[in-house]
């Protein structure tokens, strides 16, 4: 049998670059949004409508739908993933700059390998292991510390714990996600959990009021685009080309994102958005990168390592 023939350069070197610098980005166009459209209901439009679009590209081809059993599990996840994890990005980055809230989500590694060490027992607490947490809890701390003087205003208290608890959602949904039933298809899943989060996002949002008081006419044409390419770029074409590279590339590889992303909002944040950047940031994003970097390419004592896990962290 004859091996199957590699894609072009050209395309594999697009494919990374649109998750890196599409998925890195996306964090200043939430911002963007929810200053004028209430967070719930942002990433309520943002899910539906995304999740639409790929139901129906599978519907289109004919692929199976999941099952009932397989509905329930992808609405139980839908809580965590969209609902809690992203419902909580939304609304904290009111309070926090889009390249700050990057770097603390990028701490999802860290509370995997917590939850394989202290629940699943995959993994032993190493030396190395150890030292990768501390420095990923040492981070978080130099960026919410008022009396450390490390440069640049702490960063409010409140939308930080609001991020670390949506990285922790992203976590325990990713534990979960070893133990139900899923759709074979990737696109089938993400397509239905996404259409399904945006429905919980959507009632949160009824919940919460946000719909009193709101009026389409009143947001303006950049939260308007914003809306669009978190939509287009960051929840279709960014997802897709995720998924042809893992079907050409090896997980290790395409799971660099992880590292790559925090660093294009940061930068993205400051040169675009007008975002500060102070020692205090440089600090605390280095030290979270350098725990996940140390996290992610740690062995576990079972083939199920946190560097898959933290490479399944969808677009923010």
């Amino acid at each position: 049998m004859e091996a199957e023939a590699r894609p072009p350069v050209w395309m594999t070197l697009l494919a990374f670059a649109i998750i890196y610098l599409v998925w890195g980005s996306t964090y200043l166009a939430i911002r963007v949004g929810v200053h004028e459209v209430p967070p719930f209901l942002l990433a309520s439009m943002r899910f539906l409508v995304a999740g639409a679009i790929l139901l129906a590209w599978v519907i289109a081809r004919r692929e199976r739908l999941p099952t009932l059993r397989q509905w329930v599990s992808i609405s139980l996840l839908s809580i965590f993933f969209f609902l809690l994890d992203y419902g909580l990005i939304f609304w904290a980055e009111q309070r926090v700059a889009s390249g700050v809230t990057a770097v603390v989500m990028a701490t999802i590694p860290v509370f995997i390998a917590l939850l394989e060490i202290v629940f699943l027992r995959a993994r032993k607490l190493t030396f190395r292991l150890a030292f990768a947490l501390l420095m990923g809890i040492g981070g978080v701390a130099i960026l919410m510390n008022r009396s450390l003087s490390a440069g640049g205003a702490p960063i409010d208290r409140v939308g930080i714990v609001a991020i670390l608890a949506a990285a922790m959602s992203w976590a325990v949904a990713t534990i979960f996600t070893r133990k139900v039933e899923l759709p074979l298809s990737k696109m089938v899943n993400s397509g239905a959990q996404m259409f399904v989060g945006g429905i919980f996002l959507g009632l949160a949002a009824f919940a919460l009021g946000e719909f009193r008081g709101f009026h389409l006419s009143g947001v303006s044409r950049e939260a308007w685009l914003a809306l669009v390419y978190l939509i287009v770029a960051g929840s279709i074409f960014a997802f897709t080309a995720y998924l042809w590279l893992l079907d050409h590339e090896s997980p290790t590889k395409v799971g660099t994102y992880a590292y790559v992303n925090p660093v294009v909002a940061v930068v993205v944040g400051y040169f675009l958005g007008g975002e500060t950047l102070g020692p205090r940031t440089i600090l605390g994003t280095l030290l979270i990168l350098f725990s996940v970097v140390m996290i992610t390419t740690a062995r576990a004592k079972k083939p199920a390592p946190a560097a898959k896990a933290a490479a399944e962290a969808l677009e923010s």
